[in-house]
């Protein structure tokens, strides 16, 4: 996908529910990594979609509707630099 959204989503997890929540994700084809993390968040994962519009469809449908997440926070890629330790030229 040339012009595809990526996504970094932080998610607020109950704790009793993070096994669930964690393979639950794994198994949605938009989502590209999961990371259990220390810190604010307890779940960091990226994702991919062909818009805006689907990214709104799978966080509203399919993420939120997993048990035990309470919360997220999204950031959308607007621009990658560096990936896999080389700059990006566009």
């Amino acid at each position: 996908m040339q012009n595809e959204v990526r996504v970094i989503l932080n998610l607020f997890v109950e704790s009793k529910d993070l096994e669930l929540v964690t393979d639950s994700l794994v198994k949605l084809s938009e989502v590209t990594d999961v990371y259990e993390v220390t810190g604010e968040y307890d779940i960091v994962c990226l994702l991919r979609t062909e818009s805006i519009l689907a990214f709104r469809e799978v966080l509203k449908n399919k993420i939120l509707k997993i048990p035990g997440v309470k919360s997220t926070v999204s950031s959308i890629v607007l621009y990658t630099h560096k990936r896999d330790r080389k700059p990006v030229a566009e």
